[in-house]
C-alpha cells in the first residue's frame, strides 16, 4: 500500500507530498492522520528549516473526502477535529511553501492558504465550492483569503464557486509566481533553500512577527468562521450528489477557461 504522505529531505528542506492521486488527494481518514503527523514532526525537527507542501499529480488537494463524509457523517469531521491537518499548516513555526501542482478546491484551498506563500504550476486551478455543496468553511478560508486577494475576489470565489486559473491567481495575489509544470518542484526547492539559509532562530522570529502582525484580524475572523461552521448542520446525506454535480461543473469551467 502506498504511503498517504511522501516525505523527502534535502539540505534542510522537507518536501511533503500528498499521495492519494486516484482521489485527487482528497482528505480521507488515512491522509488526515498522515499529513497531521508529518507536519507536526517537521515542525519539531531542528534540521528542517523549510517545508514544501505539494500533491501527487494531477491535483494538489480536492479538499475533504465527500464520499467518506457522506458515509461516516460526524465521525468523519471528528477526525479533522482530532488531527487538524488543515489548521496545522498555518500553525507551523517552520516556513511552509505551497507548490500548487493542480486542482486546489475547497478544503484543499484552505490547506494551501495556511502556507506562507504559494507558487503555482501553469496547470493549477483554484475554487471554493463549500457553499455549493452545502457546507460552510471551517478551516480558515474566510479569514485568510481576503487579505491575499481582497474582499471582492474572496467573496466572488466563495459565492460563485468560480474556478480560477493560475494566471488569474497570480494577478489577484493568490500565488506569487507561476512556472512551467515540470519546473514547479525545482523552483519550490530553490526558494525553500533560500529560506533554509537564514539562521533558524532568526527565521522563526521573523515568521512570528508576520503572524503576530496579522493575528488580531485573523483571530477574530477565525473565531467567527468556527462559530458559524459549528452551528450549521450540513445535509450529509446529499453530499455525494452535490459533489458529483460540482465536479462536473468544475470540469466544464476548466475546459472553457476564464
Amino acid at each position: 500500500m502506498s504511503r498517504p504522505v511522501i516525505v523527502e529531505d534535502a539540505a534542510g528542506v522537507r518536501v511533503l507530498t500528498l499521495n492519494r492521486p486516484e482521489a485527487r488527494n482528497a482528505l480521507d481518514g488515512a491522509l488526515i492522520s498522515a499529513l497531521y503527523q508529518a507536519l507536526v514532526e517537521a515542525d519539531a525537527e531542528p534540521s528542517v528549516r523549510a517545508v514544501v507542501l505539494t500533491g501527487a499529480d494531477p491535483a494538489f488537494c480536492a479538499g475533504i473526502d465527500l464520499k467518506e463524509a457522506a458515509r461516516d457523517g460526524e465521525a468523519y469531521f471528528d477526525k479533522h477535529r482530532a488531527q487538524p491537518c488543515i489548521p496545522q499548516v498555518a500553525r507551523m513555526a517552520t516556513p511552509v511553501i505551497g507548490a500548487i501542482n493542480g486542482a486546489t478546491f475547497t478544503g484543499g484551498l484552505e490547506l494551501a492558504l495556511g502556507c506562507d506563500f504559494l507558487i503555482a504550476s501553469e496547470r493549477a486551478v483554484f475554487a471554493d465550492t463549500h457553499a455549493r455543496v452545502g457546507i460552510l468553511p471551517g478551516g480558515g478560508l474566510t479569514a485568510r483569503l481576503p487579505p491575499l486577494v481582497g474582499s471582492g475576489w474572496a467573496r466572488r470565489m466563495s459565492y460563485a464557486s468560480e474556478v480560477i486559473d493560475a494566471d488569474r491567481a497570480l494577478r489577484i495575489g493568490l500565488v506569487t509566481e507561476v512556472v512551467a509544470h515540470d519546473r514547479l518542484l525545482d523552483r519550490a526547492a530553490e526558494l525553500a533553500a533560500m529560506v533554509a539559509e537564514v539562521p533558524a532562530e532568526t527565521m522563526r522570529a521573523l515568521k512570528g512577527v508576520y503572524v503576530s502582525g496579522a493575528a488580531g484580524t485573523i483571530d477574530a475572523a477565525l473565531a467567527a468562521e468556527r462559530a458559524a461552521s459549528a452551528e450549521q448542520r450540513p445535509d450529509l446525506a446529499h453530499l455525494e450528489q452535490r459533489r458529483a454535480a460540482v465536479t462536473e461543473r468544475n470540469r466544464r469551467q476548466v475546459r472553457s477557461g476564464p
